[in-house]
């Protein structure tokens, strides 16, 4: 074995070249962009304004029906990274839109979606065979490979908030997708049974887990705006976070889908959050009131159906003008279940 008494880093060009037609590359020149000290991601706070992009979304509907677009939607792209499709590094996002008398027609796939209603009353959503009517605020989920559609029997347009985990699973090199081949599934099961059966602190007696996903698929936006209510009169309220609650799966606690973890806040008025960052990007949807949010060096002006994206680890604060209740998504339980996630409070 020949020992080297002098290192030779000018010949590091001429390594490069012989690693490069085997497929090879020399970690050490790049091992300062896996071992970085804190994340640094290209995703960008922004926020979509719902009275500056409504007319662009209802405008959709005179280019293209929603059968047609099978999901006529416009994604909410964020500003960092254009041209991929995506709000933060992990999550897509997008309004949806279906006009009176429109069907999106049944079909499924392994990425699991979330819907939380921004506009309108009466439309409906079918997970495997059971019918949901969806109110404003109502937060909806399909899991990964359920067979859903949606139509819309009311006479005004429906729009909801779309949260996927579509770049997640392309990193796994998982996506598969499927037409139902009719446009909508029967409707063996009636609507309301999967509430009825898990959602009231309740269970069958006999009930096994079967999945990794919640048996319940809507959560009512009335019960949750109530809970947080009651909750209120006792005035604990987090530094961080004023009243945070976070949606559940009853059969085992955990989040509703195992990727994406779903939240929701109450800000009284007046109130304004201690500066806080987390390590997971977080997309928000303004319920009720206005308010504003710090978010990092930048200061967005929000209220109701208005949508902002908090990137990972970037610092976060937000100021209640009335009170405000907010939505949010993101892929915290991914990152909870590989041990990954991680919060600071420091300034609280």
């Amino acid at each position: 074995m020949t020992i080297r008494s002098e290192v030779r880093p000018d010949l590091l060009p001429y390594y490069e070249d012989d690693c490069d037609p085997k497929n090879l590359a020399p970690l050490w020149k790049v091992l300062h962009t896996f071992a970085r000290k804190e994340p640094k991601s290209g995703c960008e706070p922004y926020i979509w304004h719902y009275n500056e992009i409504r007319d662009t979304l209802m405008k959709s509907a005179d280019l293209i029906t929603a059968e047609q677009a099978e999901r006529r939607v416009l994604i909410l792209e964020n500003p960092g990274m254009r041209g991929r499709y995506r709000v933060t590094t992990s999550l897509f996002a997008g309004l949806q839109l279906i006009m009176p008398g429109e069907i999106a027609p049944a079909h499924r796939h392994t990425q699991a979606a979330l819907r939380f209603i921004v506009e309108g009353s009466g439309a409906y959503t079918a997970v495997d065979g059971e019918k949901t009517i969806m109110e404003e605020g109502d937060f909806v989920i399909t899991p990964s490979w359920t067979w859903h559609d949606h139509g819309n029997p009311s006479d005004s347009p429906m729009v909801w908030l779309d949260g996927l985990d579509v770049p997640l699973v392309e990193t796994l090199d998982t996506t598969f997708a499927e037409p139902y081949g009719e446009k909508s599934q029967g409707n063996p099961r009636p609507s309301g049974d999967s509430l009825a059966r898990y959602g009231s602190g309740l269970l069958p007696v006999d009930h096994e887990q079967r999945s990794p996903s919640s048996p319940v698929f809507n959560y009512p936006y009335t019960r949750t705006r109530e809970a947080l209510e009651t909750m209120c009169k006792t005035d604990e309220w987090d530094p961080c976070h004023g009243l945070k609650l976070r949606y559940v799966n009853p059969d085992n606690g955990d989040s509703p889908m195992p990727t994406i973890g779903t939240f929701m806040q109450l800000l009284p008025k007046g109130f304004e959050t201690s500066g806080y960052r987390c390590s997971d990007g977080t997309v928000y949807s303004v319920v009720e009131g206005t308010g504003k949010s710090i978010i990092g060096d930048q200061t967005f002006e929000w209220g109701p159906r208005d949508h902002f994206v908090v990137p990972c680890w970037v610092p976060q604060k937000h100021i209640a003008s009335e009170d405000a209740v907010l939505f949010s998504f993101s892929d915290r339980p991914a990152q909870q279940k590989l041990g990954l996630w991680r919060e600071d409070r420091r300034n609280a």
